[in-house]
C-alpha cells in the first residue's frame, strides 16, 4: 500500500502509530490483533512492524555500520553466527557490504537511508513501513529499492510506502491519499490517478509518464491512456503513421558562456585524514560555474556532491587544489570566510542540520539580524523570504521548528538562506521530501531567482529538477568530476549515464526509444514541448488515427 499526500497531511504521524511509537488520543490501532495502547504488546508489535524513517539518522545508534545492523538482532538474543549471517545478507542487499567498517556519520545521506533499511531487513519483520525511503537515493538505488519492496512483498511481507513520488505509488496494489489529517481517497492506483483536477487540489500530480502522454496528446489525439511504461508509450506513439525520411532539425543552442564566479581546480579532500577511517571524497575535481547561470551536479550516492558543495562556500577549505569564489582564494588564510558564506549561501542536504532556533520567524531572521537588519527592515526581509517559499508569514512565523514536517523544514532552511540575499545559492537536494505541488512551486521560484541574476548550483538525484532548472551539468563519480556539458549533451548518452549510476529523464528515454525506431529526433531532448513539436512535424497529416 502507498500512502501519499501533501506536506503536513499526517503521513509520518500515521506511520508512527503503526508500530506503537505513537498511541492514539482517540480510536485504536491493532497490529496482528494486538492493541497498541497496551504497553505489554508493544515489543511484539515492533517485532512485527519494522520502520525505515524519513530521517535515517534517527534510527542509527552504533559507531560502526555492521554493528548498527546487528543492534536489533542482539536485543532479540539471537546466536552470534546467525547475527553475522543476517548482517551480511542485509548489507549486501542494500549494497553497503564494502562500507561495513565505516562510521555511520561518515556516510552520505543516501547511504544512511540504505543502512537504516538494512537494520530493518535483518530483523525480518512481517511488515515494513518505508517513510520516504528513496528520497535521498540516486536513480539506480531508487530502482533497486523499489525492486526490493516488490521482492519482499512477493515473499509475503506487507509493505507500506509513504512517498511523494507518484511513479512509486503505481507499484502498489492500493493507494491512500491523506489530506489535512484525514483519508481523502482510498482506491487502486488506476482510479486514484484518473483525475488530474482532484490530484491538483490535494497537492499531488499524475505519474511522470502520464503527464508526458497528456502533453503529447495535443499532437497525437487518441494516444492511449494505459501506457504506463516507457516501452508501452514508445510503442503507442510509433503506431501513428509518420514520415520515415530524415527531417532537418536544429539541435538546441548551447547555453551562452558567462564569466566565472566559481572555479575549482584539482580539488581533493580526504575525510579523517591520517586515521584508519580515512576516506577520499574528492579526487582532483575541476568545475567552473558562470555568473548568473544555473549549474547542476549529478552523481550516484556517495559520489562527492555534498562535499564539493561545502567547498564552494568555504565550509571546507581545500586540502589540495584551489577554489576561487568571485576572485577570492579560499586557500588564502586572509580570506574572510564569513563574507564568502554571505555571498554563497548553502542549503544542506538535511535541512534540520542547520535549523537551531525554536521558532520559524527567529530562524529565518537569524542571518539578516547578524548582518545588521533590525525593526521593520528585518521583518520585511523575513516576510519576503517566506513569501518566496510559499510559507504564510502569519501562519508560520510562530510555529515551532521541531514540529514541522520534513518538507516544511526544507522550506524554512531555504528561506533562512534566501533571507541573506546571496549572490550564489547552493542547493543540496532541495526538493527531497517536498510534495509535488511544493516541488513545482519551488522550482518556479528558483527559476525566478535565476532570472534576477542569482547564480544557482543544484546537486540533485532528481533528473527532472536538473532539466527544469539548470543549463550545464557536471557528473560526479567516485569523487571525480567525470564530465561537464550542456543538459542536452549529458543526457543524450544513456549508456554512459547508467555506468555512473544515473538515468535519463523520462522524456529523454521516450525520445531515445523513438529514435531507435527510426524517428528523426535530435539527441538529448529533455523538454516535453520540444518533443511534442518534433513528433507533430513527422506525423502523416492524411491519417490522424494511429495504426491498430
Amino acid at each position: 500500500m502507498a500512502i501519499v499526500g501533501a506536506n503536513g497531511s499526517g503521513k509520518s504521524t500515521l506511520a508512527r502509530h503503526l508500530n506503537a511509537l505513537l498511541v492514539p488520543d482517540d480510536g485504536y490501532v491493532r497490529v496482528g490483533g494486538l492493541n497498541t495502547r497496551d504497553p505489554a504488546h508493544r515489543a511484539e508489535i515492533r517485532r512485527t512492524v519494522g520502520m525505515v524513517f524519513q530521517r535515517p539518522e534517527d534510527q542509527i545508534v552504533a559507531t560502526v555500520v555492521e554493528h548498527d545492523v546487528a543492534f536489533g538482532l542482539e536485543n532479540l538474543g539471537l546466536p552470534p553466527d546467525e547475527i553475522r549471517a543476517r548482517v551480511e545478507d542485509a548489507l549486501k542487499a542494500v549494497s553497503l557490504w564494502d562500507e561495513r567498517e565505516r562510521p555511520p556519520h561518515m556516510l552520505s545521506a543516501g547511504q544512511m537511508q540504505r543502512l537504516a533499511l538494512a537494520g530493518i531487513l535483518a530483523m525480518r519483520p512481517d511488515c515494513i513501513v518505508f517513510d520516504e525511503a528513496t528520497a535521498m537515493l540516486d536513480p539506480v538505488g531508487r530502482q533497486a529499492t523499489r525492486q526490493m519492496m516488490r521482492d519482499l512483498n512477493d515473499d509475503g511481507l506487507t509493505i507500506l510506502t509513504i512517498t511523494h513520488r507518484m511513479d512509486e505509488a503505481l507499484d502498489a496494489d492500493r493507494v491512500v491519499v491523506l489530506d489535512h489529517g484525514r483519508v481523502a481517497l482510498d482506491d487502486v492506483p488506476a482510479r486514484i490517478f484518473r483525475s488530474a483536477e482532484v490530484l491538483h487540489r490535494l497537492g499531488l500530480e499524475r505519474p511522470s509518464l502520464d503527464k508526458l502522454a497528456t502533453s503529447l496528446r495535443r499532437a497525437m489525439p487518441g494516444l492511449p491512456e494505459d501506457a504506463t511504461t516507457v516501452a508501452s508509450l514508445v510503442g503507442a506513439i510509433d503506431a501513428y503513421p509518420h514520415q520515415t525520411a530524415l527531417l532537418a532539425q536544429e539541435p538546441p543552442a548551447p547555453p551562452a558562456q558567462t564569466p566565472a564566479i566559481i572555479e575549482a581546480h584539482g580539488l581533493s579532500h580526504i575525510y579523517m585524514r591520517g586515521t584508519p577511517f580515512a576516506r577520499q571524497s574528492l579526487d582532483h575535481v575541476d568545475i567552473t560555474v558562470g555568473s548568473g547561470g544555473a549549474h547542476g551536479l549529478v552523481g550516484a550516492t556517495g559520489s562527492g556532491k555534498s562535499t564539493l558543495m561545502q567547498h564552494l562556500n568555504g565550509l571546507l577549505r581545500p586540502q589540495e587544489g584551489t577554489v576561487h569564489i568571485a576572485g577570492h582564494d579560499l586557500s588564502d588564510a586572509e580570506t574572510d570566510l564569513r563574507a564568502i558564506r554571505r555571498m554563497a549561501g548553502l542549503v544542506f542536504q538535511r535541512p534540520e542540520a542547520q535549523i537551531f532556533e525554536q521558532y520559524v520567524g527567529d530562524e529565518i531572521a537569524y542571518g539578516p539580524r547578524l548582518a545588521g537588519l533590525t525593526g521593520e527592515e528585518l521583518r520585511s526581509r523575513v516576510r519576503w523570504a517566506m513569501d518566496l517559499l510559499g510559507l504564510d508569514f502569519e501562519g508560520f512565523k510562530d510555529r515551532m521548528t521541531f514540529a514541522l514536517s520534513g518538507g516544511e523544514q526544507r522550506k524554512v532552511a531555504l528561506a533562512s538562506t534566501l533571507a541573506l540575499q546571496p549572490r550564489v545559492l547552493l542547493l543540496d537536494e532541495p526538493t527531497a521530501g517536498l510534495d509535488p505541488r511544493s516541488r513545482a512551486e519551488l522550482l518556479e521560484r528558483l527559476s525566478g531567482l535565476r532570472r534576477t541574476g542569482m547564480t544557482l548550483i543544484l546537486a540533485s538525484h532528481e533528473m527532472a529538477d536538473i532539466t527544469a532548472l539548470t543549463q550545464h551539468i557536471t557528473v560526479m563519480d567516485h569523487g571525480r568530476s567525470q564530465h561537464t556539458g550542456s543538459v542536452a549533451e549529458v543526457f543524450a548518452d544513456g549508456d554512459r549515464l547508467r555506468n555512473w549510476g544515473l538515468e535519463q529523464p523520462v522524456i529523454t528515454q521516450v525520445a531515445e526509444g523513438l529514435r531507435s525506431r527510426g524517428w528523426s529526433l535530435v539527441a538529448g531532448i529533455v523538454d516535453a514541448e520540444h518533443l511534442s513539436h518534433a513528433l507533430a512535424r513527422q506525423l502523416t497529416a492524411a491519417t490522424p488515427e494511429p495504426r491498430r
